[in-house]
Formats: structure tokens, sequence, C-alpha cells
């Protein structure tokens, strides 16, 4: 059933368009996950989805029976509400019950004999029967309960932000309806809670529009990606894995329509410069074709992030931690804890909220002192540290100064210089964003700015508190290419499992009561190591010992019907599936501007390509076969 419908939507802040003529239809079948560059208009969008904006231009068309719960990225509090009554707000005849019904057992544990109370308990009892909210309340303190949410009474004025914004989208969860708007679900959360979260939503039986830029949580949840790319959308079936492939398709068809083009630009450019006299007939519209040709050849730039710096120097001796300890009140959060850091290490560090994963880092750096132990500095270190706050940013001040005071110009890491402006180009702020004030950016754009400050900075040592919170999948895979190349440790606080696999060899693990585990490996390493440890050997019981038989003379080998007709068969129908899927190819190509085709041919490829890879399987058994019976 289509839940909602965005028809040629156009959104405009200031003098910048976010988005033109945009289109894009929601049904209930579908976990979308919603991917694209900061600052393209994705939180936008989802505004425009949940009623909480309206285009500019263009038409929002919804379903009469749908019924949406919104998670933002900074939900709105009642200070003074206990957290169910938070989860149970809303209007709905269903949420006034179950409000009711807690607030009323609230009241009879501080008057258990109040005669008006306990009538009133049965009322509500009744009422909750007839509209079966029992399972909803269950649900709710079920899902508060895995969250780490279990003071139900408490008020959420008295409530960590992390624990905010775990009332909230427990709220998003519970409440009933038929399409679920979530921006960033995953930020904060720690990697069991992601665990369970994706088990919730796989399960939902409801649509789903989600922001994030865990690029597991997509591959396990979402069955189609949308892409915004510069005012556009682009819509594929399938999980991460599957948009990656027919994202790599798509710009290969793109860049040999750019290539035919440049070629025709090429001549058309030689023709424009050979003068008026040389033009005959139709030079008016040959010329208004040249130069839509090369507004066309503008437009289709490909964007791309870019970052090779090079790195100062660095010593022998970098960081010794030494039998170091931290505590904060009753809570130990690092006990006698001692590592040297090498040249090449990638740690990264795991635990869950609370736990002071970050107070090793700011111990390091010199931001807060251990209570106990020595933590020793080598002479050349140089620390970059990108913080979870922008907290060296002046919002009043332009990008491009921003960046000029790390210098007009920075060297890279084959010696060149660049200038700030072309280093803000390569990290996609285009001149005419380079002037803007910090405080006119989105929220994602200004820590893509801040990462690039820090990224610029005469570093050889990086560390990094939980980097992929508000940074979009473009920005990270070039964060993760960059420390590829840094020569120098990088140490990085993170709940991202993607990004742990990707750039880590070692782990940090924090237990408990101030013990941290150093494991090596990357997060799945980790998760394998972890399934093993749990597994119990049972003893092994002793058997009694029988003769073993004599070896009987085995049966000759030889086909069956069907596997000789098979066999007999088979190099002929893989030459008719390559055959097809070659066909399917040169289709693909010339559909290349018709979207909805190619999504349907990209389809059909992968299905001939499937059994393609089978009958090859059953070409090497039956070969195979052939050749033992042949050797009988």
């Amino acid at each position: 059933m289509i839940l909602l419908s965005l028809s040629e939507i156009k959104k405009v802040y200031g003098e910048k368009v976010i988005f033109d003529s945009l289109s894009l239809t929601v049904d209930s079948s579908q976990k979308i996950g919603m991917i694209g560059i900061n600052g393209t208009g994705k939180s936008s969008l989802l505004k425009i989805m949940a009623g909480l904006e309206v285009p500019d231009q263009g038409e929002v068309i919804t379903s009469n029976e749908l019924v949406i719960e919104y998670l933002p990225q900074n939900p709105d509090f009642d200070e003074t509400s206990t957290v169910l009554e938070q989860i149970f707000k809303g209007n709905s005849p269903f949420m006034k019950v179950l409000r009711e019904y807690e607030q009323v057992m609230v009241d009879l544990e501080v008057s258990p004999e109040d005669e008006g109370l306990q009538s009133k308990l049965l009322t509500l009892s009744e009422q909750m029967d007839r509209q079966g909210a029992w399972q909803l309340e269950s649900e709710a303190k079920a899902i508060l309960t895995k969250l780490g949410i279990t003071n139900f009474n408490q008020k959420v004025g008295e409530l960590s932000g992390g624990q905010r914004k775990k009332i909230a989208l427990a709220g998003a969860l519970i409440r009933p309806c038929n399409l679920l708007i979530l921006d960033e679900p995953t930020n904060h959360l720690d990697n069991e809670t992601i665990d369970y979260l994706e088990e919730l939503l796989k399960n939902k039986k409801c649509g789903l529009v989600m922001v994030t830029h865990d690029r597991y949580f997509l591959e396990r949840v979402a069955n189609q990606i949308v892409e915004l790319d510069q005012g556009k959308v682009y819509e594929y079936p399938g999980n991460y894995e599957a948009y990656l492939e027919q994202k790599a398709l798509r710009e290969s068809i793109e860049e040999r329509m750019r290539e035919k083009k440049q070629s025709l630009y090429k001549q058309e450019l030689e023709w424009m410069r050979k003068g008026v006299e040389a033009r005959r007939t139709k030079q008016k519209a040959r010329k208004e074709r040249f130069y839509e040709l090369e507004e066309s050849l503008d437009n289709q730039q490909k964007q791309s992030l870019e970052l090779n710096l090079g790195t100062s120097r660095l010593g022998k001796k970098i960081i010794v931690l030494d039998e170091v300890s931290k505590s904060f009140g009753n809570q130990c959060v690092v006990k006698d804890f001692t590592y040297t850091v090498l040249r090449d290490d990638r740690i990264g560090i795991m635990g869950n909220n609370g736990m002071g994963k970050s107070t090793l880092l700011n111990m390091i750096t010199g931001k807060i002192a251990p209570d106990s132990g020595k933590i020793e500095i080598g002479d050349t270190v140089k620390i970059g540290y990108y913080t979870q706050e922008n907290r060296e940013m002046d919002l009043k001040m332009r990008v491009i100064d921003y960046v000029k005071e790390h210098g007009e110009f920075i060297k890279t890491a084959d010696g060149s210089l660049i200038s700030a402006s072309k280093m803000l180009e390569r990290f996609l702020f285009p001149p005419i964003l380079q002037y803007t004030p910090i405080e006119k950016l989105s929220g994602g754009e200004r820590r893509r700015l801040y990462l690039l400050g820090v990224l610029m900075e005469d570093i050889n040592v990086l560390f990094l508190d939980e980097p992929t919170n508000d940074l979009d999948i473009y920005t990270l895979q070039v964060l993760e290419s960059f420390i590829d190349e840094f020569n120098g440790p990088v140490i990085t606080v993170s709940h991202d499992r993607y990004f742990l696999d990707r750039v880590v060899d070692k782990l940090f693990v924090y237990k408990g009561n101030g013990e941290i585990q150093s494991i090596p490996g990357n997060y799945s390493d980790y998760l394998e190591r972890m399934a093993k440890e749990k597994v119990t050997t049972e003893p092994i019981k002793k058997v009694k010992e029988v003769a073993t038989p004599r070896k009987t003379t085995e049966p000759k080998l030889k086909f069956t019907y069907k596997e000789q007709k098979e066999y007999e068969q088979i190099d002929s129908v893989i030459e008719t599936l390559e055959n097809e899927i070659a066909n399917l190819e040169q289709e693909m190509v010339q559909s290349a501007t018709n979207f909805v085709r190619l999504q349907e041919l990209t389809t059909a490829k992968e299905q001939k390509e499937e059994e393609l890879m089978f009958q090859m399987e059953r070409w090497e058994y039956l070969n195979e076969l052939a050749e033992r019976i042949a050797n009988q």
C-alpha cells in the first residue's frame, strides 16, 4: 500500500536550492535508507514527509490511513514529565488511556487506600482491556529496559542527553504507526543497543524511512537505498551492498556518456573557434546546442572528496602509559592501564555508554589529569584531536577564514602546495559556500569542516572521538582512506561497527570497573572471539570400543541418467547464459538515462549471473565426476 508520495517538490533555504523537482513514493513494505553528503537536505526531506515543513513547490500526497511516527536528530522534551509520560504522549484515545492508567498507578503507590483511585483504576483497566493496551504497556517497558532505562517514573529533566535520545527512540518505536521516520537513530547508541534496534526494525510491520551513516545498519535493515545527490534523487532496490554495486554501474555508464559529450564538445568548440565567416545556415541553433552541451558538462562534474596531506616527522618515543588510573566519585573508569603506543597502531576503543571511553584520550591530551600512574609523550608528537564538540569553532567566522587559520597554503603528501580555497573545494565546499558564516552551515557540514581543520594541522598522531556521529558516508570513506595513508598512530572511540572493521587492527575493550582489555583484530574478529568464548566445552564421553568392520569393495561410480543429459548439455547452457548477460549489458548502456528500465535490467542481469554461477558450479562437479569415472 502506498503511504506517501512526493511529486516534483522543491526546497530553498536563502539562496541555496536544496532539491528541485524531486519525486519519491513510499509504501508499507519498504524500509528505506536515505544517504547523501551532509547539506544535501536529507533531514529537510524527512521533515517534509513528516508534515513538519512544507515544500516551496510541488505536492505531498498521503494515504487516508497514514499514521506517522517521527524521530528527529534533536528531539524536544517536557522536562517535568516522567519517562512513561514522554513515551505515551499523543492525543489518541489509546494513548490517553495509557497515560491515565500509569498516573493512577503512581498515585496509588502514595495513597493505596484511596477508594476513588481504586475505582478509577478499575474503570481504566476495563478500557485497557477493550483497546488491547496491555500489550503496548508491556512492550514499552521491555524496550525501555533493553535501552537501559529502568526507572519509568523518573523525570526527563534528570536524565542525560543520551538517555533522553533513547526515550525518544523508544517512544517512536512503541507508538502505533504505519510509517516510521527516523533521523540518525543509531547516534550515541552502543553496539549492543544497535544490534537490538536492528532486529526490532527488521521485524516491525510498517514502512520505514531513515537517515543513517551506519553502513552495517543499512546492510541489515534496509531493502531500498535512496541517495540524494546534487538535488536529485536516485533509488536503488536492495541493501547497502546492492547499492554500492548498482551505483558503480550507474557511474560507469554516466562516465561513458560524459566521455561522448566531451568528444562532441571538442568538435563543436573547434567549429565555434573558426569564426563567423565559416558558419552557414542554422548557425544560431548550433550555437544554442553548444552552450546547452557546455552547461550540461559543467553540471555533470562529479563531486568527490579528496585529501592526501603530509605529516611531520615522528620520533621513536610516541606515547607511554604506565599504571594509569582514573575515577569519578565512586566510579572507576580506568584502572592500572599500561600500554606503549607504536607508530603503526590503529586502535579502536569500545564499550557501553558511560564507561569513560573518551577519558583515556582526554588524559593523554592533558584535558584531564590521571589520579595515579604516568603518561609520557614523545618530544616530536603532535596530536590532532577530533572531539565530539566543535569547541574551536567561531560560528560568526566565514568558512574560508576558518581554514586559513591553519594556513593560506597546505602541503600535500607529494610536497605540492594547495590553497585553502582549493582544499575546501576538494572537501565539497564550493566557492559560493566558502564565504558563508559557519553558523549558516548544516550540522553535518560543520562537522565536515571541523574534521578538515583537524586533519590540516601539522600532526603525526590522530585521535578521533566518535567520528562517525553526524558525518555522512562519503566523508567517512575519505577519512578511512586518509587513515590508510597516515604515517602515524590512530586511536578512535567509536560505536560504528563498519568503521571499526575498516580501520582498526586492535581494540581496547572496556569491561567495567576500570578494566580495559587489549584485543588484537577488528570488530568482526572480536565478535568471533566472543562467540567462541561463550561456547561451553562439554565433557567428552567415553564410548565402548567396537571392532572396525572390514572394508567392502566400493561400487563403481557412474552418471545417473539425469546427470548424463546435464553433462552433455551444460556447455551450451553456460554459453547461452553468457550471451544473455552480454545482451543485457548492451541494453543497459542504451538505457543509461532511463533509470526505471536500468533497474529492471540490473535485476535481470543479477538473476542471470546467479544462474550462471550455479551452472558453473554444476559444470565443475560434473567434469570432476566424469574424470573420476574415467579413472576407475
